[in-house]
Parts: C-alpha cells; sequence; structure tokens
C-alpha cells in the first residue's frame, strides 16, 4: 500500500483535528481508501515546528493541551514556525494549510499555498482568503506545476457543496446561488426571535465554540463575503474581488424586528447571494434578508448552512449541512486528499506503490 505524506501548516482545531483522524483512524482510514496517510512536518505560530521523515509520532502531541505544545524540547523541533522552509524543503506530498483566515489580502496563508505549489506539492487548505483573494491564479500555478489545488472546506466546512455543484450537477446551467453560509450568525438570529438581546447572543455563541472571541467576521459578514466570491467564482465562472460583493451584517437587526417578522411568517436570515445575468455578469452580495416560510433557506435553524443553486432544468436544488466544527472540517481536509489521489492515480505523485524517501531528522 502507498502513502501520502503531509506537512500541516497551523496546528489548530482543524489541523489538529485531522491529526487525530490520522492518529486513532489511520489504519481504517488506509484500509477504505487503499492508501495510508502520514504526518512529516508541523509548524505553528505558537508551538514551533517540528520534522521527522520518519513520521511524527501524533499521540503525544494531542495529549498535551494545544497551549502547552512547545517543539523546541522535541527531536526535530524548532522555536520558530520556518514555514517557507518547511514548505520548500521538507519532502512532503501534500502541505495542508490551515491558519487563520485574513480577508484583506490573504496573507501568510497565500505565501504558504503559493510556496507550495512553486515546489510541485499538492495543496488542501480550509483557508477562504488564498481562494477567494487569488484562487485563480493559485489554480493556474497548480496546473502550470503538475499539481492539484483543493480548497472544499473554504465554503461549507465538511459539507461538500463545490464538489456537489462540480460532479453531480453535469449538464444543468447554474444561473445562481443563494446561501446561509455562517453558522455563528444564524445561530444569533435564531435566538434573537426568542427574544434574547445581540449582545447576548453573541455571548451564548462565543461559550458554545460558535463564535470567535473577535465575532466581527461573523456578525458584519465579512466571512460570507469571501465565501460568497469562492461560490461565484468557482460554481459561476465569474472573476470577483472583495468589493465586487456588497455586504452588510445583523449587528442593526433588533430581537423586536426578528420577532415581528416571525408573527408574520417570516424569517430572518443573513443570506449571500449570486446572480449570473444573461450578458454573463454576475451580481453579488451578502445582506439579511426576512424570508418566507415557502424560501428553502427559512427553515435552515442554528449552526447549519445551506446552499440553494438556482438551475435551468431541476429548479431550485438546496444541499445543507454541518458549516463548522473540528472534526466536520477535518473531513474536507480528507475529502480533498482523496481528490488529489483520485486525479493523480497515474502519475508519479500519487502512491500507488510505497513512496521511498530519504530519511532525515532536522
Amino acid at each position: 500500500m502507498g502513502r501520502y505524506d503531509l506537512a500541516l501548516i497551523g496546528f489548530g482545531g482543524v489541523n489538529r483535528a485531522l491529526a487525530e483522524l490520522i492518529s486513532q483512524r489511520g489504519d481504517r482510514l488506509a484500509e477504505v481508501l487503499g492508501f495510508a496517510l502520514r504526518v512529516v512536518a508541523i509548524t505553528d505560530l505558537r508551538a514551533g515546528s517540528l520534522v521527522d521523515t520518519d513520521g511524527i509520532d501524533l499521540a503525544p502531541l494531542l495529549a498535551a493541551e494545544p497551549g502547552e505544545l512547545n517543539f523546541a524540547g522535541l527531536a526535530g523541533g524548532r522555536a520558530d514556525p520556518r514555514n517557507e522552509w518547511v514548505i520548500r524543503e521538507v519532502p512532503a506530498d501534500i502541505v495542508v494549510e490551515a491558519t487563520f483566515t485574513n480577508p484583506t489580502d490573504g496573507e501568510p496563508a497565500l505565501s504558504h499555498v503559493r510556496w507550495a505549489l512553486e515546489s510541485g506539492k499538492h495543496v488542501c487548505t480550509t483557508n477562504k482568503g488564498p481562494v477567494a483573494l487569488a484562487g485563480r491564479a493559485l489554480k493556474q500555478l497548480a496546473a502550470e506545476r503538475g499539481v492539484s489545488f483543493e480548497f472544499e472546506g473554504s465554503v461549507l466546512s465538511g459539507t461538500p457543496i463545490l464538489r456537489t455543484a462540480e460532479r453531480m450537477f453535469g449538464g444543468l446551467e447554474i444561473t445562481g446561488v443563494q446561501g446561509i453560509m455562517n453558522g455563528t450568525s444564524n445561530y444569533i438570529l435564531g435566538r434573537l426571535e426568542e427574544g434574547i438581546e445581540l449582545s447576548a447572543a453573541i455571548a451564548e455563541a462565543q461559550e458554545l465554540g460558535y463564535a470567535e472571541a473577535d465575532p466581527t467576521a461573523d456578525i458584519e459578514g465579512h466571512d460570507v463575503q469571501l465565501k460568497v466570491m469562492i461560490l461565484a467564482n468557482e460554481v459561476l465562472g465569474a472573476d470577483l474581488r472583495r468589493e465586487d460583493v456588497s455586504c452588510k451584517g445583523i449587528s442593526g437587526i433588533t430581537p423586536h424586528e426578528v420577532q415581528d417578522a416571525a408573527s408574520k411568517g417570516l424569517r430572518w436570515k443573513l443570506v449571500g447571494s449570486a446572480t449570473r445575468h444573461e450578458d454573463g455578469s454576475v451580481d453579488a452580495r451578502v445582506a439579511p434578508l426576512a424570508l418566507p416560510a415557502r424560501h428553502p433557506l427559512a427553515g435552515i435553524s442554528g449552526p447549519v448552512n445551506a446552499v440553494a443553486f438556482h438551475t435551468d432544468l431541476l429548479g431550485t436544488v438546496t444541499v445543507c449541512g454541518p458549516g463548522a466544527g473540528r472534526i466536520e472540517t477535518a473531513y474536507a481536509l480528507v475529502s480533498d486528499i482523496i481528490a488529489i489521489h483520485q486525479r493523480h492515480a497515474d502519475d508519479d505523485t500519487a502512491p500507488t506503490r510505497p513512496v521511498l524517501q530519504e530519511t532525515h531528522r532536522v
């Protein structure tokens, strides 16, 4: 059985969850998928960097609390992340990028992805920044280097929204998309409907792990804005920039407004949408809307996400599922790795036979 060696860039919740899957279910995954996964490098802003091309023993790392990790005291470890060196020089097959999203310029994740592709390594990421802001250029670079750039988890976490559109809608013309793409804002709107004030609903969402310490990206719609850009560019063939997508969040909505709408059979939702016109132009926006009960997104409650595809032959097709969660998002990375394997199964880069690499520790 062959093997893919992984370099994990960022060791927060998502890549840590991926490491847990590999550590705890690696044998089962290998049996099902037909190839093994092995982590040979990890970098983290706080913990530093750790490299072992014989394969890193993940169990002791996962046993430690995230804030307690310090790679400097381990064999092959250093206090500094050395992201560029690890990405370019460590002989990994796939670079898994799961650092924080920067909605302004996509950095440092954008550079991480570019360095990996330039080095002839496959990339999978859950990071919205590089995909939304430079997706077309990165896909072109990947094609030039003969590698894959996969990012299923950048929109709806583990729910395969991009591959559904790509693989299941053959022969259909998709004219538009509408979605609830942020579980935090959706949960908060539900609580406003129950009479809870916005500040209390945000605090509750933070306590439950739905919202970050700084919830601005969720509340003001910036998270959805990037996701709309990705969907419009990937599904509708657009080439949108951030300034092309008007954005309004939910911070101005009061519990009274939400309850009043509910009494009239309407549900407030933060909706991201994109529509392609006959001339090929695409309009996109993010805004709170009071949806009628018959709308396919009106019944989506709590931290669940959904996207409604408007098609020429099937009408509206709605896909819903988890839009957040460590394990769910880690599964998106697994699905990306599967896609890489399927696309390159006959290449020298795919482990159709055991991968032999020079063993070294740094």
